[in-house]
């Protein structure tokens, strides 16, 4: 009797399974192997783009260390979803960052941060330049005007000048000019109303506005910090008393680019709006970008009797209270001398 043949079992299954668990094996060991990055570099996912097209553009730069490192990133970022909860932004990538780790950072969303500070004093125009200079900057107000750019923020009916505040702030890559300028315009609407509800008492502003044009004087007046508060007091005495506020720096800002460099005695009896030696009160706007200091300064002036001041040389002032002191100071510190505050 003939016994029946067993069925031998095929070689096929186990052999696929042995591939299969080398597969996953090397792709699990290239998944945790280090990029080739040698130093810190960046990597930018645009909105709208896919692992893969990223993948290759890395591939391109030689951040991986081999074709299958990246092919396994796709694979594996597609099989578990990750592919698609990708943030857009610019990444840093370091030294040692693996393809997980580098899938984990796209997921983030902790893009890089770049600065670029404004700084205290500065115009509105100088700060402007530097904004449109940026490369990390998407700029969308190219050629715009004063009123077209406030218009954009929606600040229409507002001048630019003074009503951004000075200080470094932090930005991811493709950050508009719009963004940009209304996080400054904020962050001086937030200093000045904290500053404005923190006021001293019998103060003669109107309102917040006039605060803060005070301030700009006061800015650009002072090198000393601790003189900013006495330069205040000078101002708004002054004005309590009638008299002129008598400062440069408003003369030169009414002058604009007919301003050479040097202040002349006909330039302090030319007539601008500006002119603060041939116009009673405040100037119409502020002159120039203040810091917290200087507003604080407007908002809690000296209490002292001084209603001059003149330039020392070395970057303080001399003040006095009658007009006599005030010219033997201006004899002392001033070659050629003219009547300051």
């Amino acid at each position: 009797m003939t016994r029946p043949k067993k069925k031998r079992g095929s070689l096929v299954p186990p052999l696929l399974l042995l591939v299969v668990l080398g597969l996953c094996a090397d792709a699990w060991m290239q998944l945790n192997a280090p990029l080739q990055i040698d130093q810190a570099a960046t990597v930018e996912l645009e909105s709208g783009q896919r692992l893969i097209s990223l993948a290759r553009k890395m591939d391109d730069r030689g951040l991986f260390a081999n074709e299958r490192q990246w092919v396994y990133l796709v694979l594996y970022g597609r099989l578990h979803g990750e592919a698609a909860q990708l943030k857009a932004g610019e990444y840093a990538v370091e030294p040692g960052l693996t393809p997980l780790g580098l899938l984990a950072v796209l997921i983030s969303g902790k893009t890089m941060l770049h600065e670029l500070r404004l700084v205290d004093g500065w115009r509105f125009s100088q700060a402007w330049k530097l904004i449109q200079a940026d490369p990390n900057i998407s700029h969308t107000l190219a050629n715009a005007d004063d009123a077209a750019i406030m218009q954009a923020i929606g600040k229409s009916g507002i001048g630019p000048e003074g009503r951004f505040f000075p200080d470094t702030y932090r930005f991811p890559k493709r950050t508009s000019d719009v963004s940009f300028l209304r996080n400054a315009y904020s962050e001086m609407d937030k200093v000045l109303d904290a500053e404005w509800a923190g006021r001293a008492a019998n103060l003669p502003y109107a309102s917040p506005a006039q605060a803060l044009i005070m301030a700009t004087l006061v800015e650009k007046e002072s090198a000393a910090a601790n003189e900013r508060p006495i330069i205040a007091g000078v101002f708004l005495r002054r004005m309590k008393a009638g008299m002129r506020l008598q400062t440069d720096p408003t003369v030169i800002y009414g002058l604009g680019d007919a301003y050479d460099g040097n202040l002349h005695l006909e330039d302090l009896r030319t007539d601008t709006p500006y002119n603060t030696y041939t116009r009673d009160g405040l100037p119409p706007t502020p002159i120039c970008l203040p810091g917290r200091d200087a507003i604080h300064a407007a908002l809690h002036p000296d209490d002292g009797t001084a209603l001059y001041f003149v330039a020392k040389g070395d970057g303080t002032h001399q003040f006095s209270s009658t007009l006599e002191e005030h010219n033997a100071a201006v004899q002392r510190y001033q070659i050629k001398p003219h009547q300051h505050p």
